[in-house]
């Protein structure tokens, strides 16, 4: 059905159609049949902070589609919290949850014929899995963030979910007694919102706001602050005058966006999960989008923002010095972004950034003059090699030595890694290898903050590597690689590597390589046999059958 059809078809379906009478039952009257029907997708819940704030937008949302002319009917999806499945066997259905709800609103909106949806959602699967449904759906669609989390204070210091991670490796360490490891966990998180830092969460409500699918200054506002409801209903009015303009999400997800997505990644220091989540997006837009784009981009645009994890600032502090948009106008004045891309408006990106300045406020430091950057170039790279044929990502902000060839330690899951941390088997110059935790393996491509924030807990940040298969949270840093592909339950040679060969991580060369020679790589590889599936039944079986390689989004589609 083409999107002129759909619209027409629902309007005149609606109006002649006995299923009216089910429609008067939740609220419809005589001249709402006449309106566009909007679908408020809702992903509130209480099991995490980053959403439990979300159905009081949800419900703002929803007066304000009827003020501006619209019909809206609201339904509900999921999220899985990542920062409380963390270092969980939990953790393997957050990628998950990301398919689920891109289903779900795409199952929803189909099914209802909806002329248009705004989707209100916190926890980092969220974000992408509602652009993935937007861009497969291509009816006029907005994204609403719920907010980032104010940080917590403890000792005078600004806390994240990740100073609580950190904390476990600090204790271990004996850096810090039992006292101070329960303070920090008691403030880490002092209310509603999504993990304060640049992590995933954050990443991806700047990136969605850099590509013009939800309102500017949008992405950085706190879940509690009143600015937040207001601008919840200024993206319900603009959805309604989209729906009337036909301003479809595919005319808006255009190549040029997401290179100017990649940009603001690269300028805010994103999370490694937007490499993953932008391929999908793309996939789902079809747009044309590699892994190898983003180490393209990396080369160009300089990493301006000083922020956590690798930095000090906080997502509410980048909103005060300017927000998003003042990323964005800095990097359009120096020739690294499409100021020609559209947005949800109508406006294009130079035009929505008409009146904020080219060069940030000199009263802060959070986000850097072009000219005084915190890394001269992006801190996503691309490492390629034997071990990663297809290419893997490391982020390289926040590391002293940006090369280490080291003895490998092998462990075959994330709980078997952790174990050894915390018993202080891992020493300085090793490269941990943590396997068989892919989209397939795992299945379900977990995180590894906990390995990765005992590791700097115990001051071990700058002297041990560690390479996975899987993912790592926005919350990591350190002398990491994750998303190595192909994995090692398709047989990557990730799956080859043996107790103490030696490993070279190398980000100046963006090279992955485990130093064994071929034919003994051969001879591996020729007696290696698949490990039996973790699950046999349920979603975890249909995801692992489904699921495709890192290297293109690990899509299901």
């Amino acid at each position: 059905m083409s999107d002129n059809r759909r619209s027409k078809t629902v309007t005149e379906g609606v109006q002649r159609s006995p299923n009216r009478a089910m429609l008067r039952a939740v609220g419809f009257g005589d001249k709402d049949f006449d309106k566009p029907i909007v679908g408020v997708a809702n992903a509130h819940s209480t099991i995490t902070p980053c959403n439990m704030g979300i159905g009081a937008l949800a419900l703002r949302a929803e007066a304000a589609l009827k003020k501006a002319g619209a019909m809206p009917q609201m339904f509900g999806t999921i999220t899985i919290s990542d920062g409380i499945s963390m270092g969980t066997e939990g953790m393997k259905f957050s990628l998950v949850s990301r398919e689920v709800i891109a289903d779900s609103i795409e199952t929803v909106c189909n099914g209802q014929s909806m002329d248009g949806v705004l989707a209100i959602g916190g926890c980092d699967k969220n974000m992408p899995g509602a652009m993935i449904a937007l861009a497969r759906l291509n009816i006029p669609s907005i994204f609403v963030y719920g907010g980032t989390i104010k940080p917590g204070h403890y000792h005078g210091r600004d806390l994240t979910i990740v100073s609580s991670f950190e904390a476990v490796g600090q204790y271990t360490a004996h850096k810090i007694d039992e006292t101070e490891l329960a303070e920090i966990e008691r403030h880490a998180c002092p209310g509603a919102g999504s993990c304060g830092g640049m992590y995933t969460a954050n990443t991806m409500s700047s990136v969605i706001e850099a590509m013009g699918m939800s309102l500017m200054y949008s992405s950085t506002m706190a879940a509690e602050d009143l600015e937040k409801a207001e601008s919840t209903a200024k993206s319900a009015e603009v959805l309604v005058n989209a729906i009337r303009k036909q301003i479809l999400p595919r005319q808006i997800l255009t190549r040029k966006a997401f290179e100017n997505a990649i940009a603001v990644t690269m300028a805010v220091g994103g999370s490694t999960n937007a490499v993953l989540h932008l391929l999908a997006i793309a996939h789902a837009a079809e747009v044309p989008l590699t892994i190898d784009d983003f180490e393209i981009i990396r080369g160009r645009v300089p990493v301006l923002c000083n922020l956590k994890p690798s930095g000090q600032y906080v997502a509410t502090d980048l909103h005060l010095a300017g927000g998003i948009p003042q990323v964005m106008k800095i990097l359009l004045a120096h020739g690294v972004l499409h100021g020609d891309a559209l947005t949800i408006t109508g406006q294009t990106i130079a035009e929505v950034l008409r009146d904020v300045p080219a060069e940030p406020r000199k009263d802060q430091d959070v986000i850097r003059p072009w000219g005084n950057p915190v890394y001269a170039q992006g801190h996503l790279a691309i490492l390629k090699g034997n071990l990663a044929t297809e290419g893997a990502v490391a982020k390289i902000t926040g590391i002293k030595l940006a090369r280490i060839t080291g003895p490998a330690r092998v462990f075959e899951s994330e709980e078997d890694c952790m174990a050894a941390i915390l018993e202080r088997k891992i020493k300085a110059g090793d490269v941990v290898v943590i396997r068989y935790e892919g989209p397939r393996g795992g299945p379900g491509m977990r995180e590894m903050l906990s390995p990765t924030s005992a590791i700097i807990g115990e001051g071990l940040g700058d002297s041990v590597g560690l390479i996975t298969d899987g993912r790592f949270s926005g919350g990591t840093y350190g002398m990491v690689v994750g998303h190595v592909a192909p994995e090692a339950a398709v047989g990557g040679t990730i799956a080859l590597v043996n107790e103490g060969d030696s490993v070279t991580i190398d980000a100046d060369q963006r090279l992955l390589q485990l130093n064994v020679g071929d034919e003994e790589l051969a001879r591996r590889r020729a007696a290696w046999q698949p490990p039996a599936p973790r699950y046999t039944r349920g979603v975890m079986v249909k995801y692992a059958k489904l699921v495709s390689t890192a290297s293109k989004g690990a899509v299901t589609d």
